[in-house]
């Protein structure tokens, strides 16, 4: 059912968006920067077997990218990627992986061989999330817990996060992550917008009228005991 419903919304975002969508985004990378558009970076899956992770490029072409994190204030970023990593518009090509069996809708996020090998020193049990397929979102991306960050505390609640999804998997909580993931984005891009008009136009937006926080997320306050809410934080490093 789950691999059923994978391949109907992959095929629907495909179809209706990104054969659109994803030209115009190429268009515009090759016009900012040197180099293709995509970026093809191996990612650690299902069984701990690695495969081809897409996404669209969001740096100048270099030959760290499998082995330096991006920083917040990373060189690398072109102006365009910056934008691309703040709106996650850059994980748009992964639904072709979700064609391929690679991926899935919902799943626990899949990291670089690097990244997984320094995470897994500071959890215990980190192999439970490699016995359902990656996803390209999930239950701490739901949670507001979307970048990695240099933080142990930040790094076990994402793998205590992935542990309860791969023992709790459904499709009821599939659908409610969805849900959840939804309203987290349209919260920070609201944010984003009302950011940018404020600081064009020297508007004040008052408390009354900001948008909900990621712990007004509605999911996982309920749904998964033992999940600690996500703290307040800067970010330190982001590897997505």
């Amino acid at each position: 059912m789950k691999r059923i419903f994978d391949l109907l919304i992959a095929l629907v975002i495909i179809i209706f968006v990104l054969s659109w969508l994803l030209p115009a985004l190429a268009l515009l990378i090759r016009w900012d920067s040197r180099g293709p558009a995509f970026f093809v970076q191996q990612r650690v899956g299902r069984h701990a077997r690695l495969f081809k992770c897409y996404k669209l490029r969001t740096m100048v072409v270099n030959d760290q990218a499998d082995h330096r994190p991006a920083d917040g204030d990373d060189a690398r970023i072109t102006l365009l990627g910056s934008w691309l990593r703040r709106s996650h518009l850059d994980e748009l090509p992964q639904f072709f992986n979700v064609l391929l069996g690679s991926m899935s809708i919902v799943g626990p996020r899949p990291y670089m061989p690097v990244d997984c090998r320094s995470f897994e020193r500071m959890v215990s049990n980190g192999h439970l999330r490699y016995r359902v397929r990656p996803g390209i979102t999930g239950l701490a991306q739901s949670r507001g817990l979307h970048d990695v960050y240099c933080d142990r505390e930040i790094i076990i609640q994402r793998y205590r996060c992935d542990a309860w999804y791969v023992r709790h998997a459904s499709m009821l909580l599939d659908l409610r992550i969805l849900w959840a993931t939804g309203y987290a984005y349209a919260a920070r891009m609201i944010a984003s917008a009302n950011r940018s008009i404020s600081s064009s136009w020297g508007l004040h937006w008052s408390k009354k009228k900001s948008t909900p926080s990621r712990s007004n997320a509605p999911i996982l306050s309920s749904t998964c005991a033992g999940v600690p809410a996500s703290p307040e934080r800067k970010p330190r490093l982001e590897t997505e």
